[in-house]
């Protein structure tokens, strides 16, 4: 609830607070009375989010079988075989179906904890003025035109409009993500444009009072607050599909009608020939089981499990299994400044000393000179840090950085040898602060000009000005230092300073983060800053990293005169987004989505949590980050250290390369089998294969191999590629290529053999079992044809760096353990009855091995002359895509 819009022509941090106080009918000392707040918590509710009803687990469940096309295939076969009383083939691939959507809706289904985690920071009570009377209450019963008081380490209940501040600071870094403490003050007016960050007269709901206190009048509660505002984004936005699953509905939409398209032509063949419908019935299941590959979707989700499971060894935690690969597509990275590119805490990183008259960097071969000393003796005494229980500076960023710099350098604490007679805090409005001791002297610090214009020597300040410009133009935040013998009889009125020098203080950057941003750069990700913070900050920090910004920049103003369509034109020319606020970020990511790009967002606090929501891949801080923004994302980094974000990379685009690798080797097998059926049923031979043998061939003799080739180590080559567009399919040219291909040598090898074994016009158990074991052989050849789509297999072995590859141990143990598989189905008898087969001689093995074998010397033939005609051919392929989108990375490098 916020006051009637009859009313509410100026917002509440443009007026002067008497002036909220008369709108709202209320008052400052006596506050509401019983009456009107019922009657108004009658009318506009209670301070409290209401959130949407979950969705039921049976309609999640059914709406991930509708939208999984995949799935569906594979149910509709099952249900006829099922029909048509082959219970063999509707358990294995309802099994396949079990597995597959157990292991994917384990993963995915969650309750959406990101608003629960919002509703925490409202706190469950309050202290509020009613009648006169001063009451501890229910946060959640607050209404407009509530007075409320507020202390050190309480959290504001709502959005207030400040009456009374007392050396009042608030931590809004969860809501703003601002590193430091912002002073606040009632008396101050803003104009309309003001942004969120830069309201120092009001206070937000969740908010932590972090010093002094204050009293405020409410003017706006539940989602009209601030917070609200994130709310209501989280609740209306839905979930984004990634590249991968937009990419598999696509196949398994695809698989659907070619299938199908097949199967129906081939049984109204049968019919026409005079057949039997229910022998076309039986050919129709065999021709469904042998089209659709059982074991896809189990390989598919498997591969992203065991990424998710390599990503948490590396201190990336995947929330989402598909997120894994998606992170190998992405072309823009949109970080948050504090706490992701910088430590999100204040450091010393420049000194000036004015008896020397030179600037010093603050590193451990800094001179430690008697001027020196001096000025962080003064640093120390004028201070109010403490060591907490943990052995942990605690106390103001500010003044914590201050003392673990002088124990850095060896200082002692020089506090404890003297006692405190006096102390004035720091205030926004005088910007500075003082404490006096028993040695008589008064110890200052503050802003240079506070500072300055107590000073009892004038002649100084051009020289302080100038070296107070050099440090600010480094977006360093400058602070003066001053003593005095005689502090006067009134310690607010100080005077007579002696300056000793200044201290430029900065968030830095990660250690980590340079070379972060240059890998990043080079793997041709677009990296854009969006930050609350001030332009100069942002800036400073830009050219700390390496991070190329350009000549256009955007403020969160400048975003708001922007329509959607204007935003999208400018936005993939701007690296730098200054002052912004959620619903900047949120317009920010969808801006750049709608000119085709793949967008993974950082962030840490409340503010960053829609934009995490919305993006493609949204990333969170494991330390600083919130529990809204960590709910809201789909990955965590652990340690906060965006250089986990290279490794996350690199597993993308080797998960991707490695699932058209193994979709190759599956689809080939599928079609080839399908091509076997139809083959032999357009001119009237028997089967070559059953349905058993089908079945072993599509979810035993593939899956294990199908399943080690989605774990083939990174090859350098793939993780430099351009990063892959939203719109390229997961069967490219080059893979349906490769498909036919091997299909083609399939399955004229597989009827070479089978016509052989035939020729006497009778269909034996050997003949049966040659074209099983001739289809095997050529399943196992063509697996390790497809380790790699580009680059020979031989070479693998070559001992120069370029070509060679990591062995994949789970490849040969489970080639190995197929072979041995179909050994047992081939010679022992309780498998002979089931699969209808019959022992062979050592040379039908060798002959079947000449043959099956052609397709993978064909298949690096291929490979290796495609190398030579045109090395850079898919590198190519995926820069004019790129262009097409008329986004290249390249040009703000």
């Amino acid at each position: 609830m916020s006051f009637p819009s009859s009313q509410a022509q100026l917002p509440a941090y443009a007026l002067p607070f008497e002036d909220i106080l008369s709108r709202l009918a209320t008052s400052s000392t006596q506050g509401l009375g019983p009456k009107e707040v019922a009657s108004r918590q009658k009318r506009f509710g209670f301070n409290e989010f209401v959130l949407s009803d979950e969705e039921p687990l049976w309609q999640r469940v059914y709406k991930s079988l509708l939208e999984n096309h995949l799935i569906l295939l594979l149910l509709i076969s099952a249900f006829i075989s099922a029909a048509l009383g082959h219970y063999e083939d509707a358990v294995s691939i309802t099994l396949a179906i079990l597995i597959v959507f157990t292991v994917g809706f384990i993963q995915e289904y969650r309750s959406e904890k990101s608003l629960e985690a919002l509703k925490k920071l409202a706190p469950p009570h309050c202290h509020v003025i009613r009648d006169g009377k001063v009451f501890n209450t229910l946060a959640r019963e607050l209404v407009v035109g509530d007075v409320v008081i507020f202390n050190t380490g309480d959290r504001v209940p709502a959005d207030v409009r400040l009456i009374e501040s007392s050396e009042l600071e608030l931590d809004q870094s969860s809501l703003t993500g601002e590193t430091e403490a912002i002073v606040k003050c009632h008396m101050t007016v803003h104009n309309e444009a003001v942004p969120v960050s830069e309201r120092s007269n009001v206070a937000y709901m969740g908010t932590l009072v972090s010093n002094g206190s204050g009293k405020g009048v409410v003017y706006a509660t539940a989602k009209d607050t601030e917070f609200g505002q994130v709310v209501e984004l989280l609740q209306d936005m839905t979930e984004v599909k990634t590249p991968l699953q937009k990419a598999m509905d696509d196949l398994g939409r695809q698989l659907s009608y070619i299938s199908f398209a097949i199967i129906g032509i081939i049984f109204l063949v049968g019919l026409f020939q005079g057949r039997k419908l229910q022998d076309m019935f039986n050919v129709g299941v065999s021709l469904a089981v042998a089209a659709i590959p059982e074991g896809l979707p189990v390989v598919v989700m498997v591969t992203l499990a065991l990424g998710v499971l390599r990503m948490s060894k590396r201190n990336v935690i995947v929330k989402k299994m598909p997120a894994v690969e998606t992170l190998g597509s992405i072309n823009v990275l949109c970080v948050d400044k504090t706490g992701t590119l910088t430590e999100n805490c204040m450091k010393v990183a420049s000194v000036y000393t004015l008896a020397d008259n030179k600037f010093s960097n603050a590193d451990a071969s800094i001179p430690l000179n008697d001027k020196l000393q001096q000025l962080l003796a003064v640093s120390n005494l004028c201070n109010t840090a403490y060591i907490g229980s943990d052995g942990e500076w605690r106390g103001q960023s500010t003044d914590v950085g201050l003392m673990q710099f002088s124990q850095s350098l060896g200082i002692a604490d020089q506090r404890k040898e003297l006692t405190r007679v006096s102390e004035v805090p720091f205030s926004s409005l005088r910007k500075w602060m003082a404490i006096t001791y028993s040695d008589g002297l008064t110890y200052f610090k503050g802003g240079a000009e506070a500072t300055l214009e107590r000073c009892s020597s004038l002649e100084i300040k051009e020289t302080v000005d100038a070296a107070v410009t050099q440090m600010t133009s480094q977006g360093l935040r400058v602070i003066a230092l001053a003593y005095t013998k005689d502090p006067g009889s009134n310690p607010h009125d100080v005077a007579q300073l002696t300056f000793v020098g200044l201290i430029g203080m900065q968030d830095p950057p990660r250690d980590t983060i340079a070379p972060t941003i240059d890998w990043l750069l080079k793997a041709q990700i677009h990296i854009v800053m969006i930050t609350g913070d001030a332009k100069d900050t942002a800036l400073s920090i830009a050219s700390a990293v390496g991070m190329p910004v350009g000549n256009i920049t955007l403020s969160g103003a400048q975003i708001d005169m922007l329509g959607d369509h204007e935003l999208e034109e400018v936005a993939t020319h701007v690296s730098l987004f200054y002052r912004t606020t959620p619903n900047h970020k949120m317009r920010i990511v969808k801006a750049f989505q709608n000119r085709g790009c793949v967008v993974a967002m950082t962030g840490d606090g409340v503010n960053d949590a829609p934009a995490l929501k919305i993006a493609d891949i949204g990333i969170a801080m494991g330390c600083s980050g919130t529990d809204v923004a960590k709910e809201a994302a789909d990955m965590i980094l652990v340690k906060d250290d965006l250089s986990s974000l290279i490794n996350a990379v690199e597993e993308g685009k080797a998960i991707f390369a490695n699932i058209q690798c193994f979709i190759t080797f599956q689809l080939s097998t599928s079609v080839a089998a399908l091509s076997l059926i139809a083959i032999a049923t357009t001119l009237g031979f028997s089967n070559p294969l059953n349905a058993m043998q089908i079945l072993w061939i599509n979810i035993l003799m593939d899956g294990p191999p199908a399943q080690s080739l989605g774990v083939e180590p990174a090859d350098p080559d793939v993780v430099f590629l351009p990063p892959r567009p939203r719109s390229q399919s997961i069967l490219s040219h080059k893979v349906l290529v490769r498909i036919l291909i091997n299909a083609v040598m399939i399955v004229a090898g597989t009827l070479f053999i089978y016509a052989r074994e035939s020729k006497d016009g009778e269909v034996t158990a050997r003949d049966t079992t040659m074209t099983f074991t001739c289809f095997v052989l050529f399943d196992m050849f063509n697996a390790l044809s497809c380790r790699s789509l580009t680059k020979p297999i031989l070479l693998s072995f070559s001992n120069r760096p370029h070509h060679s590859r990591p062995t994949n141990y789970m490849f040969i143990g489970s080639v190995t353990g197929s072979i041995v598989g179909h050994c047992l189905v081939v010679y022992v008898p309780f498998f002979q009855k089931i699969f209808l087969t019959t022992s062979i001689s050592l040379y039908d093995w060798a002959v079947l091995i000449f043959l099956a074998s052609s397709i993978f010397w064909v298949n690096d033939f291929l490979k290796l002359y495609t190398m030579h005609q045109s090395p850079l051919a898919d590198e190519e392929s995926l820069l004019a895509e790129s262009q097409e989108l008329q986004f290249l990375p390249s040009k703000f490098h």
